[in-house]
């Protein structure tokens, strides 16, 4: 595949719908420079749509804000966001900030605006606040695309299909590393663990239960142990996490982070193993992270097989012009168009978003009751406030 790659409009679908329009589709972009900014390129990937132009854009710091005009083309700009929503009726909002300080209300003022959103994640810190989002969000009947980039990778769905197909027969169990950085433990699960829970439930479904184990250096972590992190995203605790979560049909899936003086970014991924072979899926955005299979019921190479780069077997299409990094969420805009247009949920929607925040605060669940926890849970406080 060549690294420059441009993805084009079909002939069908959304573009047709597009091309009736008389206007384009207005959209707001949220902010807030030095306050989580913009999050992963959520603010300039709507250039990759002819029929899509920006509006405003807000932002409280005004430095930032001016940046920003001129980074995303926004015929204006605001230093509030709730008088950009009033003044400019956007039909899409963006809210990029990666802190979740503002998640709430940022959230709530765009549904309560009619306007459907792009959202960075992780869509909240704890389950207390994703409930009052998700009943925003629904009461107002607005559609919510999550930035969780792998949902729409083009290698993510033909590893589906091949599951799908029997490839690697059965599914015997999964496994997910985070990044195991110098965030390792807690925050690797919040901040790029939540990438591997929502691969877990896109291709096992809703876990039942979970049984965790969290300790910092190997000790059991207490109430000094929480802390906050790198940027406020809730609490954190433990430097390694081990979790297992329970799906249907008796299959189990693992997420381990541990902090390490040897780590490598290849870990970060997922791996599914069935009783005919084993693919990997490392935890990157398209173009980039190509899987791979092995054909092996020993789960070995040499026994065989060996492993094979998984390459698609058709072109990729969209109603757009993207390259690069800008593919990732331009498939996710695509797709949030056209749930918008065909009245259905987005790839990761809202629900999708509220899952991996169930998944990330089960884990703390389960190590508080030194036990197998049932999902949902029925506590929606965090865990870590009650420690």
């Amino acid at each position: 595949m060549n690294r420059r790659s441009f993805l084009q409009g079909s002939l069908a679908g959304l573009a047709a719908t597009a091309a009736a329009k008389p206007k384009k589709y207005r959209v707001g972009i949220i902010g807030h420079t030095g306050h989580g900014n913009y999050g992963h390129g959520l603010d300039t990937v709507w250039q990759a749509f002819d029929f899509a132009e920006v509006a405003a854009v807000s932002d409280a710091d005004a430095a930032g804000r001016a940046k920003a005009v001129e980074r995303t083309g926004a015929r204006k700009a605001y230093a509030d966001y709730h008088e950009m929503l009033e003044k400019e009726k956007p039909d899409f909002v963006a809210i990029g900030p990666r802190w979740l300080d503002q998640r709430v209300e940022m959230v709530t003022a765009a549904a309560n605006a009619g306007c459907h959103i792009f959202l960075e994640k992780p869509f909240a810190q704890d389950l207390a606040d994703a409930d009052k989002m998700v009943a925003a969000i629904e009461h107002s009947g607005v559609k919510v695309q999550m930035a969780h980039q792998m949902r729409k990778s083009p290698f993510v769905e033909r590893v589906r299909d091949m599951i799908e197909a029997g490839e690697i027969g059965t599914i015997q169990e999964v496994r997910g590393r985070g990044k195991e950085d110098r965030r390792a433990g807690g925050e690797d699960l919040v901040v790029l663990g939540s990438h591997i829970c929502d691969m877990m439930r896109y291709y096992l479904g809703d876990p039942k239960w979970v049984f965790a184990h969290v300790t910092h250096d190997g000790r059991e972590i207490g109430a000094p142990d929480v802390r906050t992190p790198s940027e406020p995203i809730g609490p954190i605790a433990g430097n390694q996490i081990a979790a297992m979560f329970a799906f249907d049909n008796g299959v189990h899936s693992y997420f381990g982070s541990k902090a390490s003086d040897q780590t490598h970014p290849r870990r970060f991924g997922t791996t599914i193993y069935g009783n005919k072979g084993v693919i990997y899926l490392p935890n990157q955005i398209y173009p980039n992270g190509q899987p791979y299979i092995l054909r092996s019921p020993g789960w070995a190479p040499g026994t065989g097989s060996d492993w094979e780069a998984i390459k698609l077997t058709s072109p990729v299409g969209g109603n757009f012009q993207a390259e690069g990094r800008m593919m990732a969420n331009a498939l996710l805009v695509d797709d949030l168009f056209q749930a918008v247009e065909k009245d259905r949920k987005p790839v990761c929607s809202e629900h999708d978003g509220r899952w991996t925040v169930e998944m990330i605060t089960s884990v703390y669940a389960s190590q508080k009751a030194a036990a197998r926890v049932d999902l949902p849970l029925a506590q929606r406080k965090h865990m870590l406030h009650m420690l």
